[in-house]
């Protein structure tokens, strides 16, 4: 039998699907390892000397903020202590020196450390600023956290008395102290003396005395009444209160208060008037003219002590426009109580061990510096 055979089917060939990269929206396809494992590959291209010195700094700069940190903390605790073993009025300002701190630290001996204290009390006066920075500090501690002293074998400091405290504290903002060369002070202002305002001139020199002291001279003190008298506190004749020549030369030309002085008896022998021509210029205003307007009236009237008239003839002086109350409290301002007022002079206070002493005195234009070295100080302590 014969077989047919059967036709043969041909098939189109199947198209070839896209690529995943191919299709649309697909997203791209990377060579293999991707973006990791070319990030590592870069980085183990980087020699290992600069990680090395890439650690090494991140750790210096660890380190370091350690340290200072610890130094922040040692001032801050130190500035305490100091404030409440000194009983201070404000904190002090503490500046630990040298680097690294913890080194130091370990090994119990700091290379400088410097406080600052504002405002100190000082006798009479203030002290703006003191400042002192020991050196090779030695310190008492259990570990690096319990210290219990220090020892300061050698210090050295500076002192401030500011021109401006003594403005506010000595001269209740009516008197101003400026300085005169190296070793005065200028005093310039107003004192109320019994409700007058008189104003003030006076010189203080300024010297060290003995270790810790620093002593004032105060010279040159005058108080004038206006233009018409000047009171200088002492017993020498040319102390006391005076005329000025303006306020003798004011009394020449005024005819009624010239009479009130003369008719004192002892006040014109005192000037050196003889009793006739006395009596002619009391009856005549024109003699009176001729002897009051003499230079030699008024040599003597300037001479006069009023302080003495105040004593004996208060009316003649209030004839002449002087209060005799404030004379009367002129009286009383002798020169040991007027100096006091302007005293600039104060004491180190001494410290519990070890020394304070007192190197130099100078004045200058802010106010009165003054530096101080120590030795064998300590601060707390068993």
């Amino acid at each position: 039998m014969r077989t047919t055979p059967h036709p043969t089917v041909t098939h189109p060939a199947p198209h070839p699907r896209p690529a995943p990269a191919d299709r649309p929206g697909a997203p791209p396809r990377h060579r293999r390892g991707g973006p990791r494992r070319r990030r590592r590959a870069r980085r183990a291209g980087v020699p290992r000397r600069v990680k090395a010195a890439v650690g090494l700094t991140v750790l210096a700069a660890f380190l370091t903020l350690a340290d200072r940190w610890a130094v922040l903390y040692a001032e801050h605790r130190a500035a305490q202590a100091v404030e409440d073993q000194l009983h201070l009025a404000a904190a002090p300002e503490v500046d630990i020196g040298g680097f690294p701190f913890l080194t130091q630290l370990a090994g119990r001996r700091l290379e400088s450390v410097r406080i600052t204290v504002p405002h100190v009390a000082a006798d009479r006066v203030t002290l703006a600023r003191v400042t002192a920075t020991a050196h090779d500090l030695r310190l008492d501690t259990d570990g690096l956290t319990a210290l219990r002293g220090a020892h300061a074998p050698r210090l050295d400091g500076e002192v401030l008395l500011s021109f401006a405290d003594l403005d506010r504290e000595l001269g209740a903002s009516q008197v101003t102290f400026t300085g005169h060369g190296r070793d005065r002070v200028l005093a310039r202002g107003t004192l109320p003396v019994a409700g007058h305002d008189l104003r003030l001139r006076a010189e203080a020199r300024v010297r060290r005395q003995g270790e810790r002291g620093i002593a004032t001279e105060i010279g040159g003190m005058r108080l004038d009444i206006g233009d018409l008298a000047t009171y200088r506190p002492g017993t020498r004749p040319s102390e006391g209160l005076h005329l000025t020549p303006e306020g003798a030369a004011r009394l020449a030309g005024q005819t009624r208060k010239a009479k009130a002085l003369l008719s004192v008896p002892a006040i014109a022998h005192r000037m050196g008037v003889p009793g006739p021509a006395l009596r002619r210029a009391v009856s005549d205003d024109g003699r009176l003219a001729d002897l009051t307007g003499s230079p030699h009236f008024a040599r003597q009237a300037v001479r006069l002590n009023l302080i003495d008239l105040a004593l004996d003839h208060p009316e003649v002086l209030r004839r002449l426009g002087l209060d005799p109350v404030l004379l009367d409290a002129l009286a009383r301002l002798t020169r040991p109580v007027l100096a006091d007022r302007l005293s600039l002079a104060f004491d180190l206070p001494e410290p519990r061990q070890g020394e304070v002493r007192l190197r130099d005195v100078r004045v200058e234009r802010d106010g009165i510096r003054v530096r101080l070295t120590g030795t064998g100080l300590a601060v707390g302590g068993r």
